[in-house]
């Protein structure tokens, strides 16, 4: 099985409903050019791909531009999914109801986790106000998927998801399970140290590159760092993410699997990693 953490649904046609909301997304979220697809065509998109399951990972702007995914939408998602897709809520940390929020998106719609982008949120993950959301998040036993590093989106600063911002709470919620998703890119090395001292830290393979997956994927995991890091070291905490719909999954998994890894490196990233970070396996390897 393959399940990719990192899927957007801000174009599916079920909460994209106009071409004028998609030509608004597309601007804001630089996504430009991309089109408005069905659920069902997005099942056609995962299988040629060979994914199985995904994360669904939606955005709340409300104080910024008023553009959100509902929580109530992404539910309505995951009813459609056939067990295909894992709703992530996501919320503004900006309003004053953001935990109740949360609380709501966990207690009665039965999401699996939660979803924020400091740069584009603008915040910064110590920040006080953000304790009364994960204290929510660890109540119900629900991971958090954090933007993290360089964004392409206009308007951020990556200053606000910097993976260093992230280690003070990582260090305040040793139970809570968190992802720097893209890696943290281009803050490669800084992610995997954070990833080799605190192992309820995640990171996905998300990654923004500039020319060929596998020549990206080549430089993060074999330039950047050494290849034994990944296959060795951090192989527990690393998951696979494709960032669709900017970039193909099926490229990805290609460049994932040349790389070198051990097949059981590969199985952990590409499936039971990501099932550990739902709170749906246990942690063998910290017993």
């Amino acid at each position: 099985m393959v399940i990719d953490v990192h899927y957007h649904p801000a174009f599916f046609e079920e909460v994209c409903g106009s071409e004028e909301l998609a030509e608004k997304r597309r601007d804001s979220m630089a996504y430009y050019k991309t089109p408005r697809a069905s659920v069902e065509r997005i099942f056609e998109r995962m299988t040629s791909s060979g994914v199985d399951r995904c994360f669904l990972l939606p955005h709340d702007y409300s104080s910024e531009d008023g553009d959100r995914i509902s929580n109530e939408e992404v539910s309505a998602l995951v009813n459609l999914g056939n067990g295909r897709f894992y709703g992530f809520a996501s919320v503004d940390p900006n309003l004053e109801d953001a935990a109740a929020q949360v609380e709501h998106a966990f207690r009665d719609l039965r999401l699996s986790g939660l979803k924020l982008h400091p740069s584009r949120q603008k915040f910064y993950p110590a920040d006080p106000k953000m304790y009364p959301i994960y204290e929510v998040c660890r109540k119900y036993n629900k991971p958090i998927m954090f933007h993290a590093g360089f964004t392409w989106q206009p308007g951020t600063l990556a200053k606000y998801s910097h993976p260093l911002n992230f280690e003070q709470v990582a260090m305040d919620f040793p139970d809570l399970r968190m992802c720097l998703a893209h890696m943290g890119f281009p803050w490669i090395k800084e992610t995997a140290m954070l990833l080799l001292k605190y192992p309820n830290l995640y990171a996905d393979t998300a990654v923004l590159y500039f020319d060929s997956a596998y020549e990206f994927y080549d430089f993060m995991f074999k330039q950047e760092m050494p290849l034994t890091w990944l296959d060795r070291s951090i192989r527990h905490q690393v998951m696979f993410g494709s960032n669709m719909p900017r970039f193909e999954e099926m490229r990805m998994l290609t460049a994932l699997r040349r790389l070198g890894l051990r097949e059981e490196t590969v199985s952990l990233i590409t499936e039971h990693n990501a099932k550990v970070f739902l709170g749906e396996e246990e942690q063998p390897w910290l017993g």
